[in-house]
């Protein structure tokens, strides 16, 4: 059985649009387009035949992505979350690590990672160590230039 795909209901709105968006605007329009160039003549050098076909099999693969992804979803509000003392899905969390660094992480669906504005996978090595730690633990988490030590600095939830 898979495990759930965690989400924010932020994060669920945007697999839903992006799944409206090719199911209900482009997929047809491209249909269309394919309609007219097969009606062209000869399709082994009909760009347009050719290629539509292949952006039709591309919207088709992503189509059914998003579709096992939506139906695995678990929306989870970290608004809502009851113990705000600890790190949970959703928090918002500032740690310092051994050099007194601080950066601060946000732990949100796998389908919501950007590592580059600190919002960090819940199933990631780090989540993963951050998981129930509250203000002042410090939890030791494996990366690849090797393990560090992180203290919790604060907690916070939308």
């Amino acid at each position: 059985m898979d495990r759930p795909n965690y989400i924010t209901p932020a994060g669920y709105a945007v697999l839903r649009t992006e799944y409206e968006q090719l199911l209900s605007t482009e997929r047809p329009a491209l249909v269309e387009v394919i309609s007219w160039a097969a009606g062209n003549g000869d399709r082994s050098e009909n760009g347009d035949y050719i290629y539509g076909r292949k952006r039709l099999r591309e919207i088709d693969r992503r189509l059914g992505w998003l579709s096992k992804r939506m139906k695995a979803a678990k929306v989870v509000d970290p608004a809502v979350q009851e113990d705000r003392s600890r790190v949970w899905f959703g928090a918002c969390v500032t740690v310092a690590d051994e050099d007194d660094a601080e950066r601060t992480l946000t732990l949100v669906g796998d389908d919501e990672t950007d590592a580059s504005n600190g919002r960090i996978g819940w199933n990631s090595p780090f989540a993963r160590a951050l998981r129930g730690a509250a203000i002042g633990d410090v939890r030791r988490v494996d990366l690849p230039a090797g393990e560090r030590e992180y203290e919790v600095m604060a907690i916070a939830y939308p």
